[in-house]
């Protein structure tokens, strides 16, 4: 890996997908972390989709660094039933914002993947080097491919410009700010509002989507924010590299203590006619706690604020 000076803290910072989960947290660490000139846009402002529309945007905005986590997301049904869009979005967005970021002349990017990118069997803990080795899970394989797609997209550019941009995967990512629409969310924040509004109704029961048995890494948006922070001062290197806690739950664990956190009592059951997806998706996380970072939220804790804000937020968070 090549040694890099830490970022100028006057330095320009545009976040794409600022307004997002991913994006906000992102923009709050670098606040934290110094940086006086963080900007970004709604995309009622510019949708990235449009290549004249990027353009023209970046070119008035003029980051020295940015970082791509604008992205179309959703859980597994919406990968699972949308695919086209999944792919056609994700792609267009990333082409046209890298395309763009290098025609202004941006000295340092961070693209943003996700770990879906990696094979559906891959072995536990999933390493950096498993990427392209097997199939992919059928249910969200569209935005993976476009994800990895991305990938090559930054290693191109260092291989044909020099550019020192690099990409972060992280895992399952849940916190304030977070999509939690019944149907098109991910299972964190699906469950997050599922058993509140069972309390809500005075239910005694609430129905848990396929078998229970999967197991999944969270990961807090705070400390993502933090890990990008770091990685833009520290990291340059062609390869992804991953960003979770190196732990994981099952599906009815995770079910378990958001319920608790909720304070429903009933009985938890199980809708075997729904997917499971992956069965196992555990990040090794050893290369980027060998650069000195490690995540602070505990999972439980995590899930406690995530809550607060659901509930301070409730009629906002149901829209997304």
């Amino acid at each position: 890996m090549a040694t890099v000076e830490q970022l100028d803290r006057n330095s320009r910072v545009y976040v794409a997908g600022r307004t997002g989960l991913a994006g906000s947290a992102i923009a709050r660490a670098l606040d934290a972390a110094g940086f006086a000139d963080v900007v970004g846009a709604r995309s009622s402002e510019v949708d990235l989709r449009d290549r004249a529309a990027t353009f023209d945007h970046l070119r008035d905005v003029r980051p020295d660094v940015l970082v791509l986590a604008a992205a179309r997301v959703g859980g597994i049904v919406a990968n699972d039933t949308m695919p086209a869009e999944f792919l056609s979005d994700n792609l267009r967005i990333q082409v046209n914002v890298m395309d763009a970021a290098h025609a202004v002349g941006v000295r340092r990017l961070l693209f943003l993947g996700s770990s879906c990118i990696y094979p559906r069997l891959a072995p536990q803990p999933i390493a950096e080097s498993s990427l392209l080795t097997g199939p992919l899970e059928p249910t969200n394989d569209a935005y993976a491919i476009a994800k990895i797609a991305g990938i090559l997209q930054v290693q191109a550019h260092r291989r044909q410009y020099g550019a020192r941009w690099i990409s972060a995967m992280p895992t399952n990512l849940y916190g304030p700010g977070d999509n939690f629409h019944p149907e098109h969310s991910h299972v964190l924040p699906a469950l997050v509002r599922r058993f509140h509004e069972a309390v809500e109704a005075g239910s005694d029961r609430v129905v848990l989507w396929g078998s229970g048995t999967p197991r999944r890494e969270f990961l807090h948006a705070d400390d993502l924010g933090r890990a990008v922070v770091h990685l833009l001062d520290v990291y340059d290197d062609p390869s992804p590299i991953n960003v979770g806690v190196g732990s994981d739950v099952t599906i009815r664990e995770l079910a378990r203590t958001v319920a608790e956190v909720v304070g429903f009592r009933g009985a938890i059951e199980q809708d075997l006619s729904r997917p499971d997806g992956t069965p196992r998706k555990l990040l090794d996380v050893s290369r980027i706690r060998a650069t000195g970072w490690s995540p602070r939220v505990q999972l439980r804790d995590g899930i406690e604020g995530t809550y607060r804000w659901f509930v301070r937020n409730r009629t906002v968070a149901q829209i997304g």
